[in-house]
């Protein structure tokens, strides 16, 4: 019999939302993304791991942060907006102790909601607000596998014809994941797993061990998989590859799925929506859009005041769901063993099987994730099966079975139509005319320094930014659309200002020092990246 392991890995991104002075109150409700992240999501799954280390719990775990993402949780101005926004967010909540004291119910959901800022308080300052910091020091004691992935999420079909560009934001990508972890990963994340044929070529380049893929894609190789989903296979260059696989979303996120249980907090009535603006200040000003709070207090679904939110009750339906999701996992992976092992092509040690889970989505749609997982790394034993890090699953490459996966996305139905769509599909051209141009001038310019390298550096900074679908995704799902369409517009504006520069051999000093101050992202970056390699 089989060994039966299950990788989990999380992933989590961010498009780079940075704002200081007046702006900060602008898009305060921009900003609230990742402080609202970081509350319930980032630091809860560091407090989960101390707590499993604590108690003696056998755990893997495999985590994807994405470059912006630790750019932005290292930055000290970022660090410092989120103590004051937390102080504002308990200041807000000891009012709303005060509004809810005749209500015993609401009163005892508006306490669970500030006692979650304080604690957040308490823990960011005990980790000395270095939260990457804290989670490599769990992957140095081998309970995590960090991934890296590329500088921005970029969805690598759009540029199947332009090299370069996919080149360029690998090698970003695992030039910030040494920057903030002082070495190389083994594994490398694929933006929406957005793949296409022969990609793997330029990730082997960089000496990646392993990269990920959705099942369809895998499955649909035209040398069917032996082991199906359920063992790596590799490329025909050796690069080991795991297929990931796509129920776990359904089960999740979708209608009737786990996160849907009308037990569970209602993440979209809050505070924030109905109270006067001036009970909200100085959180929301007058002009400015409302936003989530943090202060919800209704259970999914819920009507009436007999619907309000109550945690215990929560903790003990996440403890069913946890065990019902291992139990379907278990089963799966029973009867994978059983299949593949009749089969004398097949005879398995481990019969594995990799589960990614979004921690954006969790953030937007199930306040209660992390302990979800927190209670299936707890239960792993009970179902026969055992988590473990990807790295341990790959055994030796050269013995796995040589696929060629299809094109295929773990976005819209599987090939990432949503970030091409009726709403967004208007900035194709932008960008890609942008790429063409930067990989230009990376030719015209190959050993330029001083002023002429800061303005190229810039204009390589500001493209990557407009080649994250993270934009065309909060388009497509009218998240901000006007935002996300005025910071697109805005990279791609900057980057044809730089182009244009460096055309008419002049630049004002002021507007790039100002929009490198700005745009504190990558501080390192070579514009050479985008070089065509010979």
């Amino acid at each position: 019999m089989a060994d039966k392991k299950i990788v989990l890995l999380l992933n989590a991104s961010q498009e780079y939302i940075r704002h200081t002075g007046d702006d900060e109150r602008k898009f305060a409700a921009q900003t609230n993304r990742l402080f609202e992240a970081l509350t319930e999501v980032y630091i809860p799954l560091l407090k989960m791991i101390e707590s499993l280390i604590e108690d003696g719990v056998d755990f893997k775990l495999c985590l994807v942060l994405s470059p912006v993402l630790c750019n932005l949780l290292e930055d000290p101005v970022i660090q410092n907006q989120y103590i004051v926004w937390l102080d504002e967010h308990i200041a807000l909540g000891q009012k709303e102790i005060a509004r809810c004291e005749n209500n015993p119910h609401l009163l005892s959901a508006a306490k669970f909601c500030l006692e979650k800022f304080q604690e957040a308080k308490l823990r960011f300052l005990k980790y000395n607000q270095k939260i990457v910091k804290k989670i490599y020091e769990f992957k140095k004691k081998g309970f995590i596998e960090l991934l890296a992935t590329c500088g921005t999420d970029i969805f690598f079909p759009h540029y199947n014809d332009i090299p370069e560009v996919i080149s360029a934001q690998v090698e970003t990508g695992i030039n910030a994941y040494r920057a903030s972890f002082g070495e190389l990963p083994d594994g490398f994340w694929i933006p929406e797993l957005g793949y296409y044929p022969r990609v793997e070529k330029i990730i082997r380049a960089y000496d990646m061990n392993y990269t990920v893929i959705d099942a369809r894609n895998f499955l649909f190789s035209d040398i069917e998989p032996k082991n199906g989903i359920f063992s790596p296979a590799r490329f025909s260059n050796a690069l080991p590859v795991f297929a990931r696989d796509f129920r776990t979303d359904s089960e999740i996120f979708e209608e009737g799925g786990y996160a849907a249980n009308p037990v569970y907090l209602d993440k979209n009535k809050d505070v924030g929506g109905n109270a006067p603006l001036e009970y909200l200040a100085p959180l929301v000003s007058e002009g400015t859009p409302r936003y989530s709070m943090g202060f919800k207090y209704w259970k999914k679904r819920s009507q009436s005041d007999d619907g309000i939110y109550n945690y215990e009750e929560a903790v003990s339906q996440c403890e069913k769901d946890a065990a019902d999701f291992l139990a379907k996992k278990s089963a799966l992976l029973n009867n994978a063993d059983k299949i593949l092992n009749k089969n004398p092509d097949g005879g398995l040690q481990t019969v594995s099987l990799l589960i990614s889970v979004s921690l954006n989505q969790l953030c937007e749609n199930w306040f209660e994730g992390v302990y979800w997982i927190e209670c299936m790394l707890r239960s792993a034993s009970k179902y026969g099966v055992s988590f473990d890090l990807a790295k341990n699953i790959v055994g030796k490459p050269q013995e796995l079975q040589k696929i060629n996966p299809y094109f295929g996305s773990a976005g819209g139905v599987g090939y990432g139509e949503n970030l091409l769509s009726s709403k967004n599909n208007w900035m194709i051209r932008y960008v890609r005319k942008a790429s063409k141009r930067m990989v230009d001038l990376s030719e015209r310019f190959p050993t330029d320094t001083g002023l002429k390298a800061r303005l190229l550096n810039l204009g390589a900074k500001e493209l990557m930014m407009a080649q994250s679908c993270g934009w065309a995704k909060m388009i497509h799902n009218n998240d901000s659309p006007k935002y996300a369409s005025m910071r697109f517009t805005q990279s791609i504006n900057d980057f044809t200002a730089v182009f244009d520069a460096l055309g008419s051999n002049t630049v004002s000093t002021e507007w790039l020092t100002n929009l490198e101050n700005q745009h504190q992202l990558f501080p390192w970056m070579n514009y050479r990246i985008f070089n065509r390699k010979r």
